[in-house]
């Protein structure tokens, strides 16, 4: 997933992880429940890509107006950015618990005003409500699991939270699908969402707070008494005082940097090791969204049809490839994120996109170049309902599909019965579409027939197999690894929200840059934004494999050079004798 984080974990890790789930199957129905909150979380970022296409068909509004549809997609992003944000301050005030029912909370009253939605606007504020819910389950779900798994297994446990958002998403895709022939199309894609939130309600019910915060709190009998069901009987002391002497720390780590958010950002960009870890941490999340990922996981349906593939049902299809790679992917990066390195893979997955977004550019560019021309006999065929602006075009042989249905000419394209041969363009109206759709030919309004439409399907499909492990899984990895120990809550906040809000800008301006760019132009545009994400990466971001904390802290401290080595455990402690 683009927005979450999934934990390091090796084989290890897994093998212990499933042996204590057998010896004590209360530990994963912990993990579970709370990670049904990083399922919706996956699900509701996912669901609105398919969903979309259906919106537009009922609500003329939303099919007119770019500018609405960006705004359904983007809204959950935004309400995502104020949840992740009161969620920390939910977190530490109420509990762990307490926020994981609230956003499902959230969850469900969104899900409920967006399926009884009778207006674009009732939509959008439905997406508010979701998106709160997910910025607090990015902050919560993965926070409670680490606090209430054993310490052996938690990076494993951590990780199903992780499994869970790719899971969601692609099954929101399946789902997408599966509703494509019901009435209602879009309102049960968007409605479902709410009994996942009502089973982890009810379940969360029956689950204890998470130890730590209970422990913080005073409740040091609570907090035995929770451990004593993850335990083994002998560990549970050792336990309680490793947790003691842990939370000792933080409160002297508190005392040190203020307890105001403005205060600990001024003093995080004051220290020189922080600064630097910032200029890292912000870089690979903001490179994470400006390769353009989510336009990728909130619009490949729209993108699949500006390709020439008409018809819904079959766009939604095709968009599970790229929902089932990105699963995949999130797997086989923690596979290879210990033996291959952070900056290595990133490296690699951020040449990888650049190619492919150059290749996504340059396949839009010639299905553009041969869209098929449009035919004064075709458009006369269906009476006086050609096109106004072809009727009055100066030059109307020069026309072909894509000037047919660009913004200023407003219009639809129906297909040849050869389907590249030149065809009409006409006034885009329902009952022309079904007279185009009843002669059995395509009704196109997004994209024009194409002969390279297969190869946007093949490359975004590369894209998503580049993206996934290494820009997708290591911007968080690298985020929870690189910053000194008493500044590691407020960078990896500062960073969560510069990922956040480089996720709103693209998917808030993707389809106005089609419009005047073109797709051509949008992805070629992305592959600008990537290379300057690649050189920034180059520059900025040293190596963490095989680091501790300390080692990394005084890397950034002494400066990182790409040119000289200093990244790994033995040189860093040569350097500090």
């Amino acid at each position: 997933m683009v927005e979450g984080g999934i934990s390091k974990a090796d084989k290890t890790e897994f093998t212990e992880c499933w042996s204590a789930v057998w010896r004590t199957p209360y530990i994963m129905k912990l993990a579970l429940s709370a990670g049904i909150g990083g399922f919706l979380f996956g699900y509701d970022t996912g669901v609105i890509s398919g969903a979309l296409l259906y919106i537009r068909e009922d609500f003329k509004d939303v099919d007119e107006k770019t500018w609405l549809q960006e705004t359904i997609v983007s809204m959950a992003v935004a309400g995502a950015i104020f949840g992740a944000a009161t969620g920390g301050w939910l977190n530490d005030k109420f509990g762990r618990k307490f926020s994981i029912l609230i956003a499902d909370a959230l969850f469900f009253a969104g899900a409920i005003v967006m399926a009884i939605a009778p207006a674009p606007w009732v939509i959008i504020l439905g997406r508010i409500f979701v998106g709160l819910g997910v910025g607090m389950a990015s902050m919560t779900a993965p926070l409670y699991i680490s606090e209430a798994s054993p310490h052996k297994i938690r990076g494993a446990l951590v990780s199903t939270n992780g499994f869970l958002i790719t899971g969601g998403q692609f099954l929101s895709y399946i789902i997408n699908l599966a509703f494509t022939d019901v009435k209602g199309t879009w309102r049960w894609m968007l409605g479902i969402a709410g009994l996942p939130a009502v089973i982890q309600f009810l379940l969360m019910l029956t689950l204890p707070e998470s130890p730590r915060w209970l422990y913080r709190k005073g409740k040091v009998d609570e907090s035995r008494d929770i451990l004593a069901k993850i335990y083994p009987a002998e560990e549970v002391e050792d336990e309680m005082l490793a947790m003691k002497n842990s939370i000792k720390e933080e409160k002297e780590i508190e005392g040190a940097i203020g307890s105001s958010t403005f205060t600990q950002i001024k003093k995080a960009f004051g220290n020189t090791a922080c600064r630097r870890a910032l200029y890292a941490g912000i870089c690979v999340q903001v490179a994470q969204q400006f390769v353009g990922i989510n336009t990728v996981m909130y619009y490949s349906p729209t993108i699949i049809q500006f390709a020439g593939i008409a018809s819904n049902k079959t766009a939604v299809a095709l968009s599970l490839i790229t929902s089932g790679l990105n699963a995949i992917g999130s797997i086989v990066s923690v596979a290879f994120v210990d033996k291959y390195g952070r900056r290595r893979l990133m490296i690699i997955s951020m040449v990888g996109i650049i190619s492919c977004l150059i290749l996504l550019s340059v396949v839009f560019f010639q299905a553009s170049a041969h869209a098929p021309a449009i035919s004064h006999d075709e458009s006369a065929h269906f009476g006086n309902n050609t096109c106004t602006a072809y009727a009055n075009a100066p030059n109307p042989s020069s026309w072909n599909c894509m000037k047919c249905l660009a913004k200023e000419a407003d219009c639809g394209f129906c297909s040849n019965t050869n389907l590249y041969a030149p065809g009409a363009c006409i006034a885009k109206t329902d009952a022309l579409a079904g007279a185009c759709k009843a002669e059995k030919r395509v009704w196109y309004t997004k994209g024009c027939p194409s002969k390279f439409g297969f190869l946007a399907v093949i490359f975004l499909g590369l894209y998503i197999i580049v993206y996934s492990p290494g820009m997708g899984t290591i911007p968080w990895v690298i985020n929870s690894e690189i910053y000194p120990l008493r500044f590691r809550g407020v960078g990896g906040g500062i960073a969560a929200v510069s990922n956040w809000t480089s996720n709103l800008i693209v998917s808030l301006t993707f389809l106005t840059l089609t419009e005047h760019l073109g797709s051509s132009g949008t992805f070629l545009l992305f592959a600008g934004f990537s290379v300057l994400g690649l050189i920034a990466i180059f520059f900025l971001v040293p190596e963490t494999k095989g680091l501790q904390f300390e080692e990394v802290e005084k890397v950034l401290q002494r400066g990182y050079s790409p040119f000289r080595k200093n990244t790994t455990a033995k040189e860093t402690s040569d350097y500090t004798k």
